[in-house]
């Protein structure tokens, strides 16, 4: 019988990974240096394999190339400007229409070239590097695959005469949202900055907040076939370099046809993709990305994503908002502990409920169960299925109000939450109770900072709803033990999702609790920073 019951624990802990080896990233203050496995970013050289080409030594030809591979005879985007460099070479200026700022190679490129006389014999590019080409960056390329590519990221292709080079002139200028606030992440005390889809902004507007000379912000194309830009950035006298290795060890195993958001990248490069919790921290604050920065976290920005993946993240970290910084000790610590309540209640509070009028009614008063069995007279539909329709309704009405522009928004929130609530009371559809416990449950999930959490909120308490229907409070305590363990075995770039709870850590900072903000030198203890090695 022993030996029964030991077997049984045994298969309970396999089940909830307790003795699951594991094999995924780990950072430890032990490791050094890139894993073994890390390759490197590749540039989409697999697909560069069979023809590797260079700028020919022929003017004719290099344009007989531009010409075909984007197409110029059907593309009208493609400008290729033909011009006399010094009044007698032949030469070109080749641009995208549209990406290129047509000021700065009216002004930087063509009129310099053309009226500055060049030297009698070849090469011209250097020479023209140094004494004519006034814009601000401008370097020599022989690589064709990477001339095709500064043309397509909006810089200035020139090719003078028949030199094996060509010059690579950035007067990128296309257009882009300008710098507003942020829509999902409101603050009141604190800037009102927030990202757009322009990479090189959003790395000025961390730059603007991190003055440090050990800023690094690597820029590098990734391997997908629309030629999309990372940008992975970091202090490099801070961050774990296991860490940073391990971040493009991810990102340049990612091979895809379309990169579009940084959402997709956070999918393709997470270790747990079935998990109810994101394992990166998804903001579109640049105070917010900087703070963590400082602290040794790494900062993922990508073209055309007005957002910042962090990593690693915990669950204290999803938790947290920019506000609770700027508040006062004890205004920071309301705010805090109401979230954590407004979260709680949101998970627990209609599973509770439900455990306590179906299975537990001696814990209730006999006012209150007097209420609930009014409440119920004419309804038809069992308890379970009632509050599952009502929180499939109430996400209904949460997936509209964000769809739709925003007056109609607000429109539907009303119609939803009075029309339709009261119409479904009067129809015996539902409990005036239910409505209760629900909107209760519906404004605790709002409390939750993190969008991706909040999601995860929403099926969690609908596993809760199924756990208190077929098992009252013992089953809600069964999955709740099984969430614990859930959330204790996962990681995030090699942190415990608990941390600094579970493993404890050396952290001075409460997690829930929020604590008085003093002049500190030290990084976060569990991100086992290079600072931290040296303290």
């Amino acid at each position: 019988m022993g030996g029964q019951g030991m077997n049984g624990i045994k298969k309970i802990a396999l089940a909830l990974g307790f003795t699951r080896k594991r094999s995924e990233f780990e950072l430890l203050e032990t490791e050094k240096g890139a894993p073994g496995f890390f390759g490197g970013w590749r540039y989409a050289e697999e697909q560069r394999q069979e023809e590797k080409q260079t700028v020919a030594p022929s003017f004719s030809e290099n344009i007989g190339r531009i010409k075909e591979s984007f197409r110029a005879d059907i593309n009208p985007d493609i400008i290729i400007r033909r011009f006399a460099a010094g009044g007698r070479v032949e030469a070109a200026a080749v641009f995208m229409n549209g990406m290129a700022d047509a000021e700065t190679i009216n002004d930087y490129v063509l009129r310099e070239t053309m009226k500055k006389p060049l030297p009698d014999k070849p090469p011209y590019i250097d020479y023209m590097i140094k004494n004519v080409l006034t814009a601000g960056d401008v370097s020599m390329e022989s690589d064709w695959y990477k001339v095709k590519r500064a043309i397509t990221d909006g810089q200035t292709v020139m090719f003078v005469g028949d030199e094996e080079r060509a010059a690579i002139i950035d007067t990128r200028g296309y257009e882009h949202r300008s710098v507003g606030t942020t829509e999902n992440e409101k603050v009141v005390r604190g800037p009102q900055e927030g990202f757009n889809e322009s990479l090189r902004t959003n790395i000025t507007l961390l730059r603007r907040m991190i003055r440090r000379e050990d800023l690094v912000c690597e820029i590098r194309e990734m391997d997908v076939q629309n030629h999309i830009r990372a940008a992975i950035v970091y202090l490099d006298g801070s961050a774990n370099p296991a860490l940073v290795q391990e971040v493009k060890r991810r990102i340049a195993g990612v091979q895809t046809r379309m990169m579009s958001n940084i959402g997709v990248l956070e999918q393709l490069t997470e270790n747990h993709p079935l998990s109810p919790f994101p394992q990166v921290l998804t903001t579109e604050r640049p105070d917010r990305t900087a703070s963590h920065i400082m602290q040794g976290y790494v900062a993922v920005l990508m073209d055309g994503s007005p957002f910042a993946n962090i990593m690693p993240t915990t669950l204290f970290t999803l938790m947290s908002s920019s506000e609770d910084v700027y508040l006062r000790q004890m205004q920071g610590t309301v705010v805090r502990l109401v979230r954590y309540i407004g979260a709680l209640i949101s998970i627990l509070l209609p599973g509770y409920f439900l455990s306590l009028v179906l299975y537990h009614q001696g814990m209730m008063s006999t006012e209150a169960l007097s209420t609930v069995v009014a409440s119920r007279k004419m309804v038809f539909a069992p308890m379970g299925l009632e509050l599952l329709f009502l929180l499939l309704v109430f996400q209904l009405i949460r997936e509209a109000g964000l769809r739709v522009p925003g007056s109609i928004g607000q429109a539907i929130g009303i119609i939803g939450g009075l029309i339709l609530g009261q119409a479904a009371v009067s129809a015996n559809l539902a409990s005036s109770v239910m409505l209760i416990v629900v909107a209760l449950s519906g404004l605790g999930n709002f409390c939750i900072p993190d969008y991706a959490t909040q999601i995860s909120a929403s099926y969690i308490r609908a596993a809760f709803v199924i756990a208190a229907w077929i098992g009252g409070l013992l089953g809600m305590s069964c999955m709740l033990v099984a969430f614990f363990a859930l959330m204790a075995s996962l990681k995030s770039f090699g942190i415990p999702f608990l941390t600094p709870a579970s493993p404890k850590t050396y952290s001075k900072r409460p997690a829930i609790v929020r604590g008085r903000i003093t002049m500190h030198a030290k990084t976060d203890d569990y991100i086992n920073t290079r600072e931290g090695e040296l303290l």
